[in-house]
Parts: structure tokens; sequence; C-alpha cells
């Protein structure tokens, strides 16, 4: 069973339909025992930074937490892969994860924001989330703040400069776009998570 992460935001029914079109088990879930449970994780995320705040309060972090530690395959969309980051600037106070070193920033004044639309991946080689996709595939974004370019990056984009638009270490794994509205390569990239 997939578990996908309800803490009160994120696109969830998008998500869910997305997984279930490609055959495989999943709920929608706010309770930390079904996290634990679960043989994978989503973490879908739309909004604002702060509404991460709710995963450490009801208890879903630690159980998250748990579930990485014991090797369960996480997925995070995108404020959900913004979360896996110490924090962002969008809400200071609220510390994220800390999986991946650095912190999300605002895109520069120069380049209209948020940035939503579709853009091109440059695939970093090897990577098991982006396995049969297509390099320089589009996918659909939409966000104000961004990850910064780290070593885990599997995959990167242009917008305002370079960011990081996919992160991939072991199986920990975080996308900035929104796979359940990017059309088949979208789907592809589900699929490859939901048969890890």
């Amino acid at each position: 069973m997939i578990a996908i992460v309800d803490y009160g935001a994120g696109n969830l029914v998008s998500v869910k339909k997305a997984i279930d079109w490609l055959g495989y088990p999943c709920a929608i879930t706010a309770d930390p025992k079904d996290v634990r449970r679960a043989d994978k994780v989503v973490l879908p995320g739309v909004g604002h930074f702060a509404s991460t705040a709710a995963l450490r309060t009801s208890g879903l972090q630690d159980a998250i937490a748990d579930a990485i530690d014991r090797g369960v395959p996480f997925l995070g969309i995108c404020v959900g892969m913004q979360w896996l980051f110490e924090g962002s600037e969008e809400a200071d106070e609220v510390p994220g994860l800390g999986a991946f070193k650095g912190r999300c920033e605002r895109f520069p004044v120069q380049v209209k924001s948020p940035h939503v639309g579709w853009n091109i991946l440059h695939l970093a080689d090897g990577t098991k989330l982006f396995h049969g996709v297509a390099q320089s595939s589009f996918v659909y974004f939409t966000h104000s703040y961004h990850a910064p370019i780290t070593a885990w990056a599997a995959a990167c984009t242009e917008y305002g400069g370079s960011f990081c638009a996919a992160v991939e270490r072991d199986h920990v794994f975080g996308v900035q776009f929104h796979p359940e509205k990017s059309g088949d390569a979208g789907l592809r990239i589900l699929g490859n998570f939901c048969a890890l």
C-alpha cells in the first residue's frame, strides 16, 4: 500500500487518481500509523511552506522519518520536495526534514513569480526515478520557491537561472514539478516510483 500523506495541504486527489490509474493500491491518510505500515510514502504539496509545520505537530514527520530510516521509498512532490531540505525562505521559522542540505529560495525579482508552466528537464545519468524518461522531457511546474542545486540532483531546469527540479538519494526522492499533471512523462516517473 502507498500512503499519500494528508497534512492539510497538497494535491491529494490528483495524485491518488494518477496512482490508481497506474494500478497500484494507495490511500490518502493523516494517520501516522498508516504511514508506518506503508510500503511507500508520497508527500504531495501545493501552497505555503508553513503548512508543513502540521507534519511535526501531528506526528506525521516522525512517522515519515521512521519509514525513511527503515528503507521505505519516499517521494516528495512540490512543497513535499522542498520539505526534504533544511527549510525555506517562505517560512523561516518552520524547519524542513533536513534530508538534503540547503534552504529553498524565492525566484529572483527579474522573473515572474510564481513560475507556472511547462519546462524541460535536464536529467542526470542513471537515476531510478527517471528510468525510461527521455532527456529534455517537459513537465509541469507551479511554484514561487525552489530548492538549491545539490550533489543529489536527479534533474535540473532553467527559470531565472538553473535550479534543482528533482533529487534522488537511495530510496528518497523529490520532484519540484507535478508528475500527476505532466502527461506521459509524469506518469512514467510516478510509475517508476510505484514499481520500486
